[in-house]
């Protein structure tokens, strides 16, 4: 990232970023309020995620790359995610835990946890700002898959 960055303008950005991620998690409340056990772990294809899994790993992502771009240290299993089974109140109690999480970190973003270069698990170091911005895209995608995947389990015949 080139030029400086001053901390109200990253203040504007950390706030615009954390509101993305909660209109996000609104999104993935909506598809998961009122399913039941059955439909929320049912895949679609052997191979495939389903919506319980989906939620559990997009929040472990998310959870590691905040956490990342604050320099805070965090453990994270992520081939577990991917075997997770979960409710619908599990599934938005992770949520609600998220949200609070998020606004910790987000409220204390600075200026140069956004631009300086930041590792992340095995990855290359990346400027904050980039973290986060490739993270929420993450976070969308597999927000269109638990859509789909929802859309999927209704049109069974």
């Amino acid at each position: 990232m080139t030029g400086a960055m001053d901390e109200a303008g990253a203040r504007t950005i950390a706030t615009t970023v954390g509101a993305l991620f909660h209109s996000a998690h609104e999104k993935m409340r909506e598809h998961v309020r009122g399913l039941d056990h059955g439909t929320l772990n049912w895949k679609p294809l052997p191979l495939a995620n389903s919506i319980a899994v989906l939620v559990v790993h997009t929040l472990g992502s998310e959870r590691e790359m905040i956490r990342a771009v604050r320099s805070v240290t965090t453990e994270r299993d992520r081939p577990a995610e991917f075997t997770a089974e979960a409710d619908a109140a599990d599934l938005l109690a992770r949520l609600d835990q998220a949200d609070r999480e998020l606004d910790e970190h987000i409220g204390a973003l600075t200026a140069a946890d956004l631009a300086e270069l930041r590792p992340r698990g095995d990855r290359p170091p990346r400027p904050g700002i980039e973290w986060l911005l490739s993270n929420y895209g993450h976070t969308r995608e597999h927000v269109a898959q638990i859509e789909l995947t929802k859309q999927l389990y209704d049109s069974r015949t």
